[in-house]
């Protein structure tokens, strides 16, 4: 469902010119650009402890950095992928685990399945927020909700056509 909502969220942004990307707006972040950036920043910082690997300073200033959209669906639809095959071999035993978060100066210790909800509910919150921006622009805010049961199959075809899924790859 995630990278659905940021393939839907991406696609709406594209309809913008850099300048309006790019232009400040009322948010946590100050821009659409500098929020999607962000999310792309704590995904990064998640699922690389999620994947059991120390802090990656490289790979978060890097996220911070990107100026194009066309960069940053680029870099976001990478990060989903590696969150998908995260989950996709995730058992009941690795979902309990422990992971160890690395956050430089200290490590913090919580379950892989907190950790995936906590991250979840981050992406959800401010994409909301750069759904509640796209209201100031002339683009539309796309539809972010109600659109994963059976019966939204139809709203979802060409999104999933253009993700290379079939409805049988999220309905499992």
């Amino acid at each position: 469902m995630n990278r659905l909502a940021n393939h839907r969220l991406h696609t709406a942004c594209a309809a913008l010119s850099a300048e309006d990307y790019a232009a400040a707006r009322v948010g946590f972040f100050p821009s659409i650009r500098a929020t999607l950036n962000h999310i792309l920043l704590v995904d990064r910082f998640y699922i690389n402890a999620l994947e059991g690997h120390p802090l990656d300073r490289a790979a978060l200033d890097a996220a911070q950095g990107l100026t194009t959209l066309q960069a940053l669906r680029a870099a976001q639809a990478q990060c989903d992928a590696r969150l998908l095959a995260f989950v996709a071999a995730l058992t009941p035993e690795r979902l309990t685990r422990s992971v160890t978060v690395d956050r430089g100066d200290r490590q913090q210790h919580d379950r892989a399945d907190d950790l995936l909800a906590h991250l979840f509910q981050h992406q959800t919150h401010h994409r909301g927020q750069v759904h509640a921006m796209l209201s100031s622009t002339r683009v539309a805010p796309p539809q972010l909700d109600e659109f994963i049961v059976s019966d939204d199959a139809a709203a979802r075809a060409k999104d999933m056509a253009a993700l290379g899924w079939s409805e049988a790859d999220l309905m499992r």
